[in-house]
C-alpha cells in the first residue's frame, strides 16, 4: 500500500462520516489518527453533543463488526470478557465470547461501571486479549475501543483510574456546533436518518494495512528530540504531581505517523507533535492544584510545547 492509498482510505472514512457529522471535521480526524495509529479514545463531553453517534458513524463506514456496551453499575466483568460456562447437552465447560470480542467497540458512559468492571478492559485495550480461566483469547486486528463519559455527573459514577487513561491514546471533546452546523444538521435529519442510510466505504483488512502503513512513516532525529523534550518538561515542570509516562512518548510518536498519514505526508513535522500533544498528553498528567482538570493540564501542556525551540530540518529527508 502507497502512501496516497492509504490518505484516500482515511479520506474516504471522514467524508463518510461527515455526512452524519457536521462540523466537526477536526474531531473527526483525530479519531482517525487514533484508529489509524492502533490506539482507543475517550470521548469526554455532555449529552446530546454527538459522542455515540460519532462513534455509530465511524462503525457504518468501516466493514467490520461493532459491539456496543452499554456500562452499568451492575455489569459485571464476565459480561465484557465472556465466560465459561457447563453445556449440559455436550457435558463439557464451553466460552462464550463477550461483546468486547468485536474489530470497533462503543463502550458507552464507561464511568458508570465499577472498577473492578473498568478493570477487565485494560488486558484488551494494552495486549490486544482477553483472559478467561487461565485461557489467553487473541483479539482479532483491527481492535478500536471508543469509550463515552460525561464529566459534569458525578453521581452514580467512578472517575477512571490513572492506569486506564494512561492506555486511552487519545482523550478529546465534541463540543457544541456552530450556529450554521448546526442549521445544516437539522435540515439533514429534518425527513430522514443519515445513520441508517451509511454503507462501508472501506474492509476492516484495509484499516489492519493502514496501520502497518503508519509504522512505516518517517520520523527525523531532529523531530524525536522535539517530541521527547515537550515530554521531559512535564516531568520537570513543578505544575505538576505528574508527568508524561514512556507510554505517553511513544502514543505522540504514533499518533504524529498516523496524523502525518492521514494529511498525505511520508514524514512527521515539529506541527504533527505540537498539534497532537493536548490531546495525547493532557489525560496523563496531574496538575497539584486542579486535580483531574483536562483543561487545565492541556493548557499548560500547550505552553510548554509552546516553548520548546522548534528544529527547522529538512524533514522529508530519509536517513
Amino acid at each position: 500500500m502507497e502512501f496516497a492509498q492509504a490518505a484516500e482510505i482515511a479520506k474516504k472514512i471522514r467524508e463518510n462520516m461527515e455526512t452524519v457529522i457536521v462540523g466537526k471535521t477536526e474531531v473527526i480526524t483525530l479519531v482517525l489518527t487514533a484508529l489509524f495509529a492502533d490506539g482507543h479514545v475517550l470521548l469526554e463531553d455532555v449529552p446530546g453533543t454527538g459522542k455515540t453517534m460519532l462513534a455509530k458513524s465511524l462503525a457504518r463506514s468501516i466493514d467490520a463488526s461493532f459491539n456496543r456496551i452499554q456500562f452499568t453499575p451492575d455489569l459485571l466483568p464476565s459480561d465484557v470478557t465472556g465466560l465459561n460456562y457447563f453445556n449440559q447437552k455436550e457435558s463439557e465447560f464451553q466460552y462464550r465470547k463477550g461483546p468486547i470480542f468485536a474489530n470497533l467497540i462503543l463502550a458507552d458512559e464507561i464511568n458508570r461501571a465499577t472498577p473492578r468492571t473498568q478493570s477487565s478492559l485494560l488486558e484488551c485495550m494494552e495486549e490486544r486479549q482477553v483472559t478467561v480461566d487461565g485461557e489467553v483469547r487473541d483479539m482479532a486486528a483491527p481492535f478500536f475501543l471508543i469509550a463515552t463519559q460525561n464529566p459534569i455527573e458525578a453521581a452514580g459514577t467512578f472517575p477512571l483510574p490513572e492506569a486506564q487513561l494512561d492506555r486511552f491514546l487519545m482523550r478529546l471533546t465534541v463540543g457544541f456546533p456552530d450556529r450554521n452546523g448546526e442549521m445544516i444538521m437539522l435540515n439533514r435529519f429534518l425527513k430522514s436518518d443519515p445513520l441508517s442510510e451509511m454503507q462501508p466505504v472501506c474492509s476492516g483488512d484495509e484499516v489492519v494495512n493502514v496501520q502497518k502503513k503508519v509504522r512505516t512513516v518517517y520520523v527525523h532525529q531532529d523531530v524525536l528530540g522535539f517530541l521527547l523534550e515537550i515530554v521531559r518538561k512535564t516531568r520537570r515542570d513543578e505544575s505538576f504531581l505528574v508527568g508524561v509516562s514512556p507510554r505517553g512518548s511513544l502514543a505522540l510518536l504514533r499518533a504524529a505517523q498516523a496524523y502525518a498519514l492521514i494529511s498525505g505526508r511520508s514524514f512527521v513535522t515539529p506541527d504533527d507533535v505540537r498539534k497532537l500533544a493536548v490531546p495525547v498528553l493532557a489525560h496523563r498528567v496531574l496538575l497539584k492544584n486542579s486535580w483531574g482538570s483536562l483543561e487545565g493540564a492541556g493548557g499548560r501542556i500547550e505552553a510548554l510545547a509552546a516553548d520548546v525551540e522548534v528544529p527547522t530540518e529538512d524533514f522529508s529527508a530519509a536517513e
